[in-house]
């Protein structure tokens, strides 16, 4: 897939699930390990969760296998690697705490 066609299926994904307040920060040049960071937030743990897997589920479907999926456990905070683009999902409190929208921009 193509890195703006991974973007989109990223976005499409997260939208499916009901994921809110979606924003995608180009780190191109900024950051070695990833070209664009795109965050969400959900409403609760379970919510959050469900919005990582099926993007994991949806991803791993369409041959694009994530490199790796950190935070499940907990909920708050879960990050799905998928190399040109890492994805976080996040509740609002952990969103706000972390603000990392400011920090990249």
């Amino acid at each position: 897939m193509e890195s703006t066609e991974l973007k989109n299926f990223v976005v499409d994904k997260i939208d499916d699930m009901k994921g809110r307040d979606i924003i995608e920060l180009d780190v191109q040049g900024k950051s070695s390990i990833t070209d664009l960071l795109i965050i969400c937030s959900g409403n609760s743990k379970r919510h959050v969760m469900s919005i990582a897997d099926n993007l994991v589920v949806e991803a791993k479907q369409a041959g694009h296998i994530p490199l790796s999926v950190e935070g499940k456990d907990t909920g708050e905070w879960v990050l799905v690697d998928l190399g040109d683009i890492i994805v976080h999902v996040m509740q609002d409190e952990t969103r706000d705490f972390y603000q990392l929208e400011k920090l990249w921009a």
